[in-house]
Order: C-alpha cells, then structure tokens, then sequence
C-alpha cells in the first residue's frame, strides 16, 4: 500500500485533462467490430482500459499501440472482427473495471464458444442479475460462483427477438446489449422495464454507434428498436474527448485555492454529451468563477470566491459526487445530495466512505440511504485517511488536503491507476507538495 503525506497548497497552472475514459471503452469496442481497420487516438491509458483491450485480444481482436499525434497520449491501431469472434482464451479478465465486465458480457454469448469472465476485488461482487434474468429467459446456459458473483461462465448464443432491462440499476447493461443487438441475424427491441438513470450514458454509446455507422431507434430512450444483420464501419482516426469526471478534480481543486490562483483545463469538447459536463453547471450555482474558451476548449477556474451550498441530484452524474462532496464541506451552508444510492454499488461504498474520511479530519457529512448532507466548514484539519482502494476517494481527499491546517496522510494512493495513473503528477505539476 502506497502512502503520501500531503503537504497543503494551493494549485496553480495549466493541465491537459485525460481523455474520456467512457467514451475510450465505447470507442474501442466499436473499433473491434467494424470492419476493417482503424485508428483510436488521445487515449489516456488506465488500468480499465487495459482491461478492455486485454479482454477484446483473448477474443481475437487485433490491437496495436501506436503513436499518437497529442503529446503524452496512446493511439490504438485495431482490426476489426466484423463481429466475428475467435476465442483465444476463454478466460476474460476484466480488472476491476465495472465497464469492461457489462459491456462485453454480451460478447461472450455470441462467440459460440465457452467464455469465463473473472474479476478483481469489488467487481466480483456487483450485480449481474439483469443479465442473468435474461439468459434465464433465452435458455443461454451459465454458471456463477455463489450469490451470482464471478466467475462468471457462459456457453450459448443470443438469438434476435425481445429484450427487457431495468433502468435504474447501471447504463452498462444498455449499452452492452445495444453493441451486440445490431449484428444478429433477425431484428430485436429493447425494453427498458423502470425509471432511467444516466441517461447521458446511453446518449455517449449512441453517439457512438452512429459514429461507426449502426443505427438504433428508440422512443424517448425507454424502447430501442435496432434492425438486426448491420454492419460496424471503420474509422481511418477517431479522437477521444476529454474526461468530465476527472476535470473536476481540478476544477474543485482551483475553487478552494485561497487567492485567486487559476488552474487552466485544456482539452475538453465543449459540445460534450458527457453528463459529468453538468458539474459546470453546479459549480456556477456554488459560485465558483469559470472563464469558458470554447475555441481553444479551455476551462479556467479562478480561487478566493466564497462557494455556496446547493442540491444536487446525482442521477446523471454519480462519479463526480465524491469530490463535489468535497467542495460542499468547505462551503457556506447545507448542501444536499440526492438520488445517489447507485454511488453504494461502485469500486466501494462510496457514500460511506466519502463521508467516514472527511469526517475524519473536521467535515460535517451525515450519511443517507441514498444521499447525503453537508454542513459546510471554513476548514478542515488533517490527519489520517485511507483511499477504500477506489480511485475517486483517493483524488477526492488529495483536493481536500489544500484546506487543511495539517498534512494529510493518506493511505492507498496507487489506487489512482484505475483511472488516472498519471494524478499525481499533474498533482505536482500544479504544485502539490508531497512526501
């Protein structure tokens, strides 16, 4: 376990935001479909991603780093399959990436062959079941470790026809029937049977259907008609857009500086279906002063402003809770978080744990069943704090440490490779001390 002593600071300068880590997964997969091949550029490499490509290569799917036209990021050259899979290993390790797991499930029912999907710590235990009630229903043959946890085998083949899936358990399983539904031989409909939640997360994996040339229907995204016997196009290049959820790590980080010390974010599509792009939006109702250059899509955030409290419904946005959690501790009054239950099920109980670790050093969260409350303080203290080996805790306590009045210790910093292996470079690089 890796541990850094934060020296408090404020963070000052200029930072090229990650690619979007959503939108990498969906880019890449599309790319292992089409037909022939082509060139993902601006990826940021991360543990997930790794994971998605590892997976895609043990079903046979070419892929090749390359060089990249952008500084400090990864291209990938991969050949399409044409949705034509060969097993090389049946067993698909998917980290701990909850994406990679949802979104290639499907996959492994129409390969024809058997395929085991395993897991590393909280992945192993979160929910399938909206899978398995459907290979219930379509007599595909699996097998679980107990309660329905990985491994996970499957041996059978999805078949065209009438699909149903809950909306307010996880996106992922839309988007994970939704690539595999356009290649079989018949038509299929998608149902969805409750309340969607993250709908921007349907809107990214439509945006980029279409962009290698699938096309879905759907009426107000609650039934998805997809026309079976269509065909994935290449893409000679295709840049990945920057990352919503881990622009705000910075973002926050500039609102508490003291002064009015800036942080400049370049990199972002301003025009982004991302929903994380709505922590602008609260940001601006928390009082945060923004300056938005949409033709060099840059966003410069300014400290010394007094931030506010507000409400915000998590519904749309859950993984930039944690730090916006943050920024409501530090700010002037109560702040409420709604809507958030989908926050328990993540790499770990992140409302538990946002909430025990800035408790910890002088917050004031009390902790709901599906959201939380915030009082909010002039400061915090320091002192000891653990990562709950979830990479949005471990950020999300680095940007706190700039109001401390004491150093922060905090326990399970290598957690950040999940998605941004690079944090604590740039954490330096925008003049963050540690030891």
């Amino acid at each position: 376990m890796n541990i850094l002593k934060i020296i408090p600071k404020n963070l000052k300068g200029n930072i090229s935001i990650p690619s979007s880590k959503s939108m990498g997964h969906r880019e890449i997969i599309c790319a292992a479909l089409g037909n022939g091949e082509s060139l993902v550029d601006n990826i940021s490499i991360s543990k997930d991603i790794d994971a998605t490509c590892n997976s895609l290569r043990n079903l046979g799917v070419e892929i090749e780093e390359v060089k990249s036209k952008i500084d400090g990021r990864k291209a990938f050259k991969i050949m399409g399959k044409d949705g034509k899979f060969q097993v090389k290993n049946k067993i698909i390790d998917c980290g701990e990436s909850g994406s990679t797991l949802r979104f290639l499930i499907p996959f492994g029912a129409i390969c024809g062959k058997e395929v085991i999907f395993e897991g590393h710590g909280k992945l192993v235990s979160r929910p399938l079941n909206a899978y398995y009630d459907i290979f219930d229903e379509k007599g595909i043959s699996y097998e679980t470790a107990e309660n329905g946890n990985l491994p996970l085998k499957i041996n059978g083949e999805l078949k065209a026809g009438e699909y149903k899936l809950p909306g307010d358990v996880s996106s992922q399983f839309i988007t994970g029937l939704l690539f595999i539904l356009p290649l079989l031989k018949g038509n299929s409909n998608l149902k969805i049977t409750s309340k969607l939640e993250s709908r921007s997360y349907v809107d990214l994996t439509l945006s980029c259907l279409k962009k290698y040339g699938i096309k879905v229907e759907h009426d107000n995204y609650m039934n998805y008609r997809i026309s079976g016997n269509q065909h994935y196009s290449n893409n000679k290049i295709s840049y990945v857009e920057g990352d919503y959820s881990q622009i705000a790590f910075w973002l926050v980080a500039g609102a508490l500086n003291e002064n009015e010390n800036n942080i400049k974010c370049q990199g972002m599509d301003l025009n982004s279906l991302q929903g994380d792009k709505i922590v602008l939006e609260i940001l601006k109702k928390m009082g945060v002063k923004l300056k938005i250059d949409e033709a060099k899509n840059e966003i410069e955030v300014f400290g010394g402003e007094k931030t506010k409290s507000t409400v915000i419904d998590a519904s749309d946005c859950p993984d930039i809770i944690p730090v916006l959690t943050v920024l409501a501790s530090l700010s002037e009054g109560t702040t409420e978080i709604k809507n958030a239950g989908r926050l328990r099920i993540k790499e770990c109980d992140r409302l538990q744990a946002i909430t025990t670790e800035l408790n910890k050093i002088g917050a004031d969260v009390k902790e709901l069943p599906e959201g939380l409350i915030i009082n909010g303080k002039k400061n915090l203290i320091g002192g000891e704090v653990e990562c709950w080996n979830d990479h949005r805790i471990a950020m999300s306590m680095a940007v706190a440490s700039i109001k401390c009045k004491e150093p922060l210790i905090l326990k399970g910093t290598e957690s950040v490779a999940k998605s941004y292996p690079e944090f604590w470079n740039d954490f330096a690089n925008l003049g963050g001390k540690y030891e």
